[in-house]
């Protein structure tokens, strides 16, 4: 299946995201409706699970395969994988058990979501010197102003992939590129791009991403990557009877890690929302990362001039292509943007509500690549 297969078939884009019958979904930054094959998977493993115990029903290397369908989305080593939650859960695991000592200094931004910001700044209790990336404009996260913001002491650079209310979509491959040169670990929230854009981690160290948003995934479904290299020099900080080796299910007196990135999986697996997991990352291959980002892309293209049409201001409105993505934010000084953003769902259009530091809110758009152009005008026309 293609996303211009979908287009040219209503009946059966209506089948294969349900939400379309009675919805013009436009929130997937937020919480995403499952596709019908997300939510059959996940149905058809329940089944299972009633008639026997939940895992006996599992096929013979369920979790391998799993493994390497999300090692092909992010292109790295299914050995780098690991299945753990929610991204803050991931994110907090990561920071945890950085090798960072006192007096290390790390790299984040404080308007990022706060999953990616609260785990870091208790780093300070060990030491650290929890530096705030300076920014030209809010929510922007240009390269030029995380590479200079960084020296020798400089441990770890953590960003998010991409803003969740500005869109301003990081460039992964430059600032990894750079920072790999500079011997500084890089770290990503890949949540808001992995599922719309390419989000791979040829130079990324380490990334934690939840399926709920882009990737059309259960929540709390969480993908974890840890380069290979660096596996061995994080410690974990929780234990179990999965990433500790017990032999018979016996405690030993020594306590051996796993060596690979299940040394962050303490104990049994969330099976349920790891089926559901592993169908998401399927249909995302199969529509395939590049030709989803193209299409988000051209719906932007399309949305960010008709908004301003309309007297609205877009953030990130001039956005260069590698710094736009699939989120369109705006607002205007005279409107009542909770009362509209009510009128759109009184008409069955999903969007999200939002509030920048001041205090002003704005409305989000951020549709998929099943969305359709009919969707997205329809939607401007109530504004």
């Amino acid at each position: 299946m293609t996303s211009a297969e979908l287009h040219a078939n209503e009946e059966l884009r209506q089948h294969e995201f349900p939400v379309t019958k009675s919805q013009v979904f436009l929130g997937h930054a937020a919480v995403c409706p499952l596709p019908r094959r997300v939510s059959e998977a996940v149905s058809n493993y329940v089944l299972g699970a009633s008639k026997h115990d939940q895992e006996t029903g599992m096929l013979e290397g369920f979790l391998g395969d799993a493994r390497g369908v999300a090692a092909k989305l992010l292109h790295c080593d299914s050995s780098e994988i690991a299945f753990v939650g929610p991204t803050s859960l991931g994110l907090s695991l990561l920071a945890a058990g950085l090798p960072v000592r006192k007096n290390d200094n790390i790299l984040i931004c404080f308007d990022d979501y706060p999953s990616n910001v609260y785990p870091w700044m208790k780093l300070a209790e060990r030491g650290v010197e929890v530096r705030l990336l300076n920014t030209r404009e809010w929510g922007t996260l240009r390269s030029i102003d995380i590479m200079g913001q960084v020296d020798e002491n400089t441990r770890a650079v953590i960003m998010a992939s991409c803003h969740f209310i500005t869109g301003f979509r990081l460039e992964i491959e430059k600032v990894g590129r750079y920072l790999r040169g500079r011997g500084i670990l890089f770290g990503l929230d890949g949540i808001q791009t992995l599922g719309a854009f390419p989000t791979t981690v040829e130079h990324v160290d380490f990334l934690a991403a939840d399926a709920h948003k882009w990737l059309l995934g259960p929540c709390g479904a969480g993908v974890l990557y840890v380069r290979k290299s660096l596996v061995p020099k994080m410690s974990p900080p929780v234990y179990g009877w999965h990433n500790v080796r017990c032999p018979n299910f016996m405690a030993q007196e020594d306590m051996v890690l796993r060596e690979d990135a299940r040394r962050f999986e303490a104990g049994s697996h969330n099976l349920l929302s790891i089926v559901g997991l592993r169908a998401a990352m399927e249909l995302a291959l199969e529509i395939s990362p590049e030709a989803i980002g193209r299409e988000l892309l051209r719906k932007r293209a399309w949305l960010v001039p008709a908004l301003e049409a309309k007297g609205y201001s877009v953030l990130n409105a001039d956005a260069k292509p590698e710094n736009a993505s699939g989120i369109v934010t705006f607002r205007k000084p005279d409107a009542d943007m909770t009362a509209l953003n009510a009128k759109l769902a009184e008409n069955n259009i999903v969007a999200s509500l939002r509030v920048n530091r001041e205090g002003q809110r704005l409305i989000r758009f951020s549709p998929h690549y099943y969305n359709t152009d009919a969707e997205l005008q329809r939607a401007v026309e109530l504004l």
